[in-house]
């Protein structure tokens, strides 16, 4: 199994405590997002072909990964504190931010309301950015059953079943070390014996209503921003990146290969793309 350079480090805050993996203190400030039910090592070969140049942190978002799991507090705001004291923690006043799936709105919502936070941002194939019809809610049920990644959370009696499940899913194609890693960190044995995903139901829950209720680019961002969009993701037509080309001043489109999970499944590509971006940035 692959060796990183990061540490797992925790921050304790008034009421939950926040894991987080760190690169190379005293680069230049580059904070990575995951989405649902992933964790920061999802991350982890970005950070290490990173790791010379910049300061990279790689939180588990609340709920997810070895952070608390409180029963509540989920919403946009909720995380964007969790962000807020994290940046200070490590004294930064600013980052290049990069963003994945559901967090991509999270991190809209952060920007717009707090543009001076971002040196720049970076969009992975964003998980609906608008605000989502009322009537979607009836079927987060079959959501919950049927998406790739929340298929984890069912309860297997070992670990090889969860294992064997995984090497099906999206994105755990290939198996890669770093793959087995990102899937080693996503997965736990519970109180009962069994195993099952360390995302937990109430932020499952609570998350999905969020992106219902809240869209995440209501007003013209100016920061630079890539939007990196895999040629198998989620957003393949024009008309899901309207939002984006109306309310990002600054933004670069870059088509890549792989999935949804990019970073995983097409890691060397992934990487460049993001490298390149981040050069051009002063």
């Amino acid at each position: 199994m692959i060796t990183i350079k990061a540490q797992k480090k925790i921050l304790n805050l008034s009421n939950i405590q926040l894991s987080y993996w760190e690169w190379n203190p005293g680069g230049k400030p580059l904070l990575l997002l995951h989405g649902l039910a992933d964790s920061g090592i999802v991350w982890a070969s970005l950070g290490e072909s990173l790791s010379d140049r910049y300061h990279i942190i790689a939180p588990d978002i609340r709920g997810h990964g070895d952070s608390s799991k409180p029963d509540k507090g989920y919403r946009c705001q909720d995380i964007i504190n969790d962000l807020e004291a994290l940046m200070h923690h490590v004294g930064w006043n600013n980052a290049h931010i990069l963003t994945h799936s559901w967090v991509a709105k999270v991190a809209a919502v952060w920007a717009t309301n707090q543009p001076d936070r971002f040196r720049s941002l970076i969009f992975v194939d964003p998980f609906f950015i608008d605000k989502m019809p009322s009537a979607i809610k009836i079927t987060f049920p079959i959501l919950y059953r049927v998406l790739p990644f929340l298929k984890l959370m069912g309860q297997f009696t070992t670990y090889s079943a969860a294992e064997n499940l995984a090497r099906q899913l999206k994105q755990y194609r290939g198996w890669s070390e770093y793959q087995q890693l990102a899937f080693q960190a996503a997965i736990e044995q519970k109180l009962d014996g069994n195993w099952g995903s360390k995302f937990v139901i109430p932020a499952r829950n609570e998350i999905f209503q969020d992106v219902m209720d809240v869209a995440g680019l209501t007003q013209t961002l100016e920061m630079p921003i890539l939007f990196l969009q895999p040629e198998k993701g989620l957003n393949r037509i024009e008309l899901q990146l309207k939002s984006y080309r109306n309310y990002c001043q600054n933004l670069e489109i870059v088509k890549i290969p792989g999935n949804h999970w990019a970073f995983l499944v097409e890691p060397a590509a992934f990487n460049q793309a993001v490298v390149e971006f981040l050069d051009k940035q002063k």
